[in-house]
């Protein structure tokens, strides 16, 4: 071990890093772990992990920070980034409670308007406050603008964390030199259950190193430990710098809990695991995930994760949760099955329905017609089968029957989770299941994890892969090319969609035009 790699890593025990973040619940009285020194108080509060803003609407945003001691939220906002006649909003206290974390919707607003906020953290008895931390969004407009979102998913999994010899989660940069209007989280914003160590060997004698918090380096089971596994992302000044300019739409997946999970699923084959009971851990994750991202539950149809937000006439993002309702991995996969849950997918049949975007973007965080086992189970939505739908394809194909029914047009399917990218069309030409309208799913990922693929295809909904980009070896690291991003533009005039699938660098791999149908 060199003496620089061992005084980095002291520093990160310590607390400490060279930009003064620290991991998830070492700062606050009473939330430090066992294996971290909590900071030494400074005279005034100071904001640890940046800035985010996310769930934007036509009149306001979510703004999120996070502090190191209790103090309140204050957040400014200006049309100007001068801040003059700037509007003051009051947050909520950052307080153990949350993780120090805080947020607050900034009302008000005028539709499609750039919004530039400066958040500070003021001490409970009003005399100090932090130094302030920028940022910007801007809120949907509600005519025929144009749009640009981009999405991905997958972040620091397979134990490819931060490295710093690489300049970070470099993906992330090249995202926001895109300057999107949106980025769609489609999950597995965090790994959980995966600890990091310290280097990882590369072929050809190369060696990955990762930055090392104590919440990283074990799988999660606490509250805190869940906490870690956020804050760790965000000692990425990249990332950082991605979400103080770009709101989100953020999901889960499965790695925010534990790999492959089900309600209800007991982990006897976990040795790891000192809690088995993964509804336990799922609803630890459930208070960090929603206390670490811009979210507004209460924008939530059930107050946890599926919702749906209109960005101008143009488009309107439909965000699932394919986790939380979905039914045991098994290997029968003769029965009808769930993976939206029936009260959620008749809300998504019905929302589409109602919809009157050109575009209806459904932001899954599972492919469809990607067959995912988890053992000799099933994990994702295909059974791997092929003739009538079974299993969980019961559920996906009355959705795909009702929106054809209800003659509900130009509906496109962006996901993540499988770790390459590709460019899926499902038609029923090609199915055994033809009682829908074709479409196109688009799958891109990771922002930085183990490279894999590419799955088997499913046969029942006709899918055809026309491009896909996958590495040569399971579970191929970052540095050698197999990253993405996908990015959506719509012309507000024409409304004419396209897709392309990105690189690392943020080089378009591949390009579809999409015209809409009436």
């Amino acid at each position: 071990m060199t003496a620089t790699h061992h005084n980095r890593r002291t520093l990160l025990k310590a607390g400490l890093t060279g930009a003064g973040a620290v991991a998830g619940g070492l700062l606050l009285p009473g939330t430090a772990t066992a294996n971290a020194v909590p900071l030494l108080r400074r005279d005034r509060p100071v904001l640890t992990h940046g800035v985010q803003s996310g769930d934007v609407s036509t009149g306001s945003g979510i703004v999120w920070s996070r502090a190191d001691r209790p103090s309140r939220l204050i957040v400014e906002v200006s049309r100007d980034p001068s801040f003059r006649h700037a509007r003051v909003v009051r947050g909520p206290v950052m307080s153990p409670e949350t993780g120090g974390t805080g947020k607050v919707r900034v009302a008000g607003l005028m539709p499609g308007t750039e919004v530039h906020y400066r958040v500070t953290a003021e001490d409970l008895d009003g005399r100090t406050r932090s130094e302030a931390v920028t940022g910007r969004f801007a809120t949907a407009p509600v005519g025929r603008s144009d749009v640009r979102l981009l999405w991905s998913g997958d972040v620091a999994g397979q134990n490819w964390g931060i490295n710093p010899e690489r300049g970070g989660m470099t993906i992330y940069r090249a995202m926001a030199d895109r300057r999107p209007d949106l980025f769609l989280h489609c999950g597995d914003t965090v790994y959980a259950d995966g600890p990091l160590t310290e280097t990882v060997a590369l072929p050809g004698g190369r060696v990955w190193r990762n930055i090392v918090t104590p919440e990283k380096a074990k799988v999660a089971e606490t509250l805190d430990e869940y906490r870690g596994q956020f804050a760790y992302n965000l000692l990425d000044e990249n990332l950082k710098r991605f979400t103080a300019n770009v709101p989100a739409y953020v999901q889960w997946d499965d790695h925010e809990v534990v790999n492959n999970w089900y309600p209800g699923e007991i982990l006897n084959d976990r040795p790891e695991y000192t809690e088995k009971r993964v509804d336990v851990l799922a609803a630890r994750a459930f208070q960090a995930f929603h206390e670490w991202h811009p979210i507004d539950r209460r924008q939530a149809v059930d107050g946890r994760v599926y919702r749906n937000f209109r960005h101008g006439s143009r488009a309107e993002i439909f965000v699932l949760d394919m986790r939380t309702y979905k039914d045991a991995n098994t290997s029968d996969q003769t029965k009808p099955g769930h993976v939206l849950g029936d009260r959620q997918a008749r809300w998504l049949v019905d929302a589409l329905d109602r919809s009157t975007a050109t575009w209806k973007i459904i932001q899954a965080d599972l492919p469809i017609g990607l067959t995912v086992p988890d053992g000799k189970a099933i994990e994702g939505v295909a059974n791997g089968l092929p003739g009538a739908p079974g299993g969980r394809e019961t559920e996906l194909a009355w959705v795909l029957r009702e929106i054809s029914r209800r003659r509900v047009r130009n509906v496109v399917w962006l996901t993540a989770d499988v770790h390459y990218t590709a460019a899926h069309h499902y038609s029923p030409d090609r199915a055994s299941f033809t009682e829908f309208d074709p479409f196109w799913e688009f799958v891109s990922g990771p922002l930085n994890a183990g490279a894999f693929g590419p799955n088997t295809l499913d046969p029942t909904f006709g899918p055809e892969a026309v491009f896909v980009h996958a590495p040569p070896a399971a579970n191929t690291s970052p540095a050698d090319g197999f990253q993405h991003f996908g990015e959506v533009n719509i012309d507000g005039r024409s409304g004419a969609l396209t897709v392309d699938l990105r690189d690392a660098t943020g080089a378009s791999l591949w390009s579809k035009t999409l015209r809409p149908q009436r």
